[in-house]
């Protein structure tokens, strides 16, 4: 018998998905949950994102009311997330402009989880910071200032609803005490002997993100915490390899070590992962403006309409 014809002789198992009919090899044993790749023609129906993207991934009901303070922060597509709820009316931390948080001035410019934890243990458990470590976008030096460590902490302490979007595994680095960077080094002030570039692993951002969930829960226990991988790119890799594969890997160590987070606090009803990252790169076609890094408009607006659907309360009408 050939081996074609030995295949027609194996069980089938026949899928029907609006109204296409779908065969799968049903020799295996595929467990008590299963769920198949989408064909082109499903990623077209009305429901497919809630069916395909962010199965799985949902709360049971919405919960972020108009009322709830929000704090988001931690990449450049964490500033997208934050206009969007304030536009809508939701009560989004530092939208008045006498704040002074990092959090919220450089929010966006937060890209690691070093960083981000390193804002979580300053502000929370006054954990000493060198100065110098920290840079705004325009190079200059954030401060490791008291005022400013007791707003963030203020900020922190009154946040119903944490969005924290990762950006990137690639850091640089103190080499003197190890600390991480929120972004690369200025080049005036670039020292071989201090400034050291290297690649995190899945075990360190594991540990970051398991950390600052711990630190929340000890000073919010009730807050929700919401990640989110940003989709942005890197602009650029200090890696020896091209920049579209180093990117590859630097999603991929962030967003595995959010799956194992997620596997690991299962119970814990109030943290939640958003597929944003997977909606850009495995849902949508041509998400990318000219110059292949930014998410177009059009798309930031269907990412956060499915988000305002199933994560926030309607609670009163949207403001003029």
């Amino acid at each position: 018998m050939s081996d074609a014809a030995s295949l027609n002789h194996l069980p089938r198992l026949s899928i029907t998905r609006h109204g296409r009919v779908e065969t799968f090899n049903g020799s295996w044993y595929r467990g008590e949950h299963t769920n198949f790749i989408p064909s082109k023609a499903d990623l077209k129906e009305p429901d497919a994102l809630e069916r395909y993207l962010l199965h799985g991934w949902l709360p049971p009901t919405p919960f972020i009311g108009r009322t709830a303070p929000i704090t988001a922060f931690g990449s450049c597509f964490a500033a997208h997330v934050a206009e969007y709820l304030a536009q809508r009316g939701y009560a989004v931390h530092g939208r008045h402009l006498d704040v002074h948080a990092h959090i919220i001035r450089f929010g966006e410019g937060i890209v690691n989880s070093f960083a981000i934890l390193q804002q979580f243990e300053w502000a929370l458990e006054g954990k000493p910071m060198p100065d110098n470590l920290w840079h705004g976008p325009n190079k200059e030096i954030a401060p490791v200032d008291p005022a400013i460590r007791d707003e963030t902490r203020a900020i922190i302490q009154s946040t119903d609803v944490f969005i924290i979007t990762l950006g990137l595994s690639e850091i640089w680095y103190d080499k003197r005490n190890g600390e991480a960077f929120w972004r690369a080094i200025p080049a005036a002030d670039f020292d071989e002997s201090i400034h050291g570039f290297r690649i995190s692993t899945v075990e360190e951002n594991r540990a970051n993100l398991t950390r600052i969930v711990d630190l929340i829960r000890k000073w919010r226990p009730e807050a929700h915490v919401i990640f989110t991988l940003s989709p942005i790119p890197l602009m650029a890799t200090f890696r020896p390899v091209s920049c579209l594969t180093a990117n590859s890997v630097s999603k991929a160590i962030l967003r595995v070590a959010v799956d194992e987070l997620m596997r690991e606090r299962a119970a814990d009803t109030r943290l939640h992962y958003f597929p944003s990252f997977e909606i850009v790169k495995e849902f949508l076609t041509d998400p990318f403006d000219t110059d292949n890094r930014h998410v177009r408009p059009e798309v930031v607006m269907r990412i956060m309409m499915a988000f305002e659907k199933h994560y926030c309360e309607a609670e009163a009408p949207v403001p003029a």
